[in-house]
Formats: C-alpha cells, structure tokens, sequence
C-alpha cells in the first residue's frame, strides 16, 4: 500500500469504529462471536472494526467488507505493554488480513526491556505498506508518535498506564488539544472511554476523524456490570473488570 493507498483507506473510515473482540474468559465467547458482532456493526452503518489477535481478524476479514484495525493482545507480568507489543506479533496480525497494524506507541517499558514507542520504526521498516494506528496515553506520546510517521494517532490507552490508571473519564481536552495540534500531520481517532452516542458525538465536534467504541458495543456484559455497579453503591469496581489481564 503506498501512500496514496493509506491516506485513501483512512479518509473511508469517518464515523464509527466498532471494537469486535472477545476473549476465551469472556461470558459472551464463541468462536462466531465477533463475526457476529462485526457484521451487526456493519449493518448499522460502522466505517472501520478493531480486532484483536490473528485468529479473530482472518475470521472478520472472510464474512466482513469492512477495513479492519488489528492488533494481538499479549500480556507479561513484568510490563503494561500488551497491544501488540512485537514486530513479530506485528507481522502476524497483518499476515491474518489487517488493514492497518494498532500497537502500542507509548513511553512504557515493554518485555523486552524498551520503550514501547521504538517498535514504531521497526514496523515501517519491516512493513512499510502498512498504516500505522498508534496507541497512546497522553499529548507528549501522540506528537512523537506523529513525528516518528504514524497514520492514526488515538489516545487508547488513556486510564491503562501506570500515570492515568486513576481516571474515570475521557480527557477531552487533551483530545481537543491532539486535534488542534496535529490534526494537519496524522488522522486523529478517539478511543477509550465513550460510553454514549453524545459523547462520540462531542469528540467529532473536537476534531476526531473517527470515534472507536467497544465496550458500550460488544461488551454487554460490562454494560450490565456498569449499571450493577452503581444500584449496588459501587461496592465493587467495573472498570476492574474492563482493564483485566487475560
């Protein structure tokens, strides 16, 4: 894909983003589901899906005509750094049918010992007819990120780092920021923590090329986690549950 081709592809994929993945600990997993739950997004109107491992994305990619977002969740005890943190893992989800490669792009230390944000220029060389998405969690990783030559830049992992675990909400106003700044350079996408049609809504007012939603989409049993959490006075904590290691 040259360059021409990335920004063509990227430009189609105004709208919804809808997050189709699940995992074997899940309540809801089959070996269908997000086929299932990616062509309900599909007949809704969705531009994009985000998928989530090899497997899942070549299943997508054989029922569904839809741009795919892909990654490969794998998780280490000695680090935060589980999307796609390898440029083998790399290698693998745009071997299964990916259209663009989503890895973490952010200041954390990964198994390997480095900075996650390295495997970026690892991955243009080695693959350089991919579009890049890249993950991060605050302003200073989205301008390196669109200095070191992503496609998509998305504040995902806002509220999973060490240094924003703490958060409940979407910080629209680094997002606002992100847009203003380099809404020139690379897409903008928002990611993390949109529970409502109003908010996507508020981010594309922002600035947002695209608005990623998962949880609030294909996630229902977090959905009824989130209610159940409040009528019991929070006595225990969803977002736990959504941030899990699996």
């Amino acid at each position: 894909m040259n360059k021409q081709e990335k920004k063509a592809l990227i430009d189609s994929m105004k709208g919804l983003i809808v997050s189709c993945q699940t995992q074997p600990d899940d309540p809801i997993h089959t070996d269908d589901m997000v086929v299932i739950m990616a062509k309900a997004a599909k007949w809704a109107g969705a531009v994009g899906i985000r998928a989530n491992s090899p497997e899942q994305i070549a299943a997508i990619k054989a029922e569904v005509d839809l741009p795919i977002i892909g990654l490969y969740k794998i998780w280490h005890d000695d680090t935060d750094v589980f999307i796609t943190p390898t440029l083998e893992a790399c290698k693998q989800v745009w071997e299964a049918g990916a259209d663009i490669i989503a890895l973490d792009c952010t200041s954390q230390i990964n198994h390997e010992g480095r900075p996650a944000y390295e495997l970026l220029a690892e991955v243009k060389k080695e693959i350089p007819e991919a579009p890049i998405f890249a993950d991060v969690s605050n302003l200073e990783e989205a301008r390196r990120a669109a200095e070191m030559g992503a496609d998509i830049v998305a504040p995902t992992l806002y509220g999973y780092t060490a240094e924003t675990a703490h958060i409940e909400e979407p910080d629209m106003r680094m997002f606002a920021q992100m847009c203003r700044e380099l809404g020139d350079q690379v897409s903008i996408m928002m990611e993390g923590h949109i529970y409502t049609p109003e908010d996507a809504m508020k981010c594309m007012f922002l600035g947002a090329d695209a608005v990623v939603v998962g949880s609030a989409i294909t996630r229902p049993h977090l959905t009824a986690k989130r209610f159940v959490d409040l009528l019991s006075g929070y006595q225990d904590n969803w977002r736990d549950a959504e941030r899990a290691k699996h």
